[in-house]
């Protein structure tokens, strides 16, 4: 198996004997002597052990920092917020916890009615489809789970909010901005 720090078959490699470097190519044809290199699932960290002691300090710094690269993004949990509204997957039609299905001929479920609520028998009340088939709609929220706490309360916004925040208080400056030419 090649990976990103070995060599590949078929590219030249250098072997020193008795202190004199050759250079020889391998081609896909001519396996290398010895047994087959062991595959990046039987070591631990994709590195053969041998392998390793013969990596120089900048490939030992790159795959440093490639590990630590995969452990950051390991902890890239972004939380989701719940909308309060249900889809069902036949037929599209949306189930809103704030309004329920009255408004839906032969509708029988009060508004605020929590989907997990409904009774098991419930069914679409437009394709008939059982509540099995509903999924929940979510909103990511960005940044970080674990810096959701930090800040003014801004870090669990959604996407939409920050949006709202920023431009609107951009407009809001742009307005009083053109009232201080109206005032002269």
């Amino acid at each position: 198996m090649c990976t990103a720090f070995t060599v590949p078959f078929g590219v030249a490699k250098s072997s020193s004997v008795g202190g004199s470097a050759k250079s020889f190519a391998l081609f896909m044809s001519e396996p290398e002597k010895g047994s087959a290199p062991p595959l990046a699932e039987e070591t631990e960290g994709g590195v053969d052990p041998m392998e390793e002691e013969e990596l120089d300090a900048a490939t030992k710094l790159q795959l440093e920092k490639q590990r630590r690269a995969d452990e950051l993004r390991a902890q890239e949990v972004f939380m989701k917020k719940s909308t309060g509204k249900y889809k069902c997957n036949n037929c599209d039609w949306e189930y809103d916890q704030a309004k329920g299905d009255k408004n839906m001929i032969g509708g029988m479920i009060e508004p605020g009615t929590k989907f997990e609520d409904l009774p098991s028998n419930w069914r679409c009340p437009v394709c008939r489809a059982s509540k099995d088939s509903f999924t929940e709609e979510v909103e990511e929220i960005p940044g970080f789970e674990v810096n959701q706490g930090y800040g003014f309360g801004t870090n669990s916004w959604t996407a939409g909010q920050k949006n709202l925040a920023i431009f609107g208080g951009l407009g809001v400056f742009f307005l009083l901005f053109l009232s201080g030419y109206a005032m002269s």
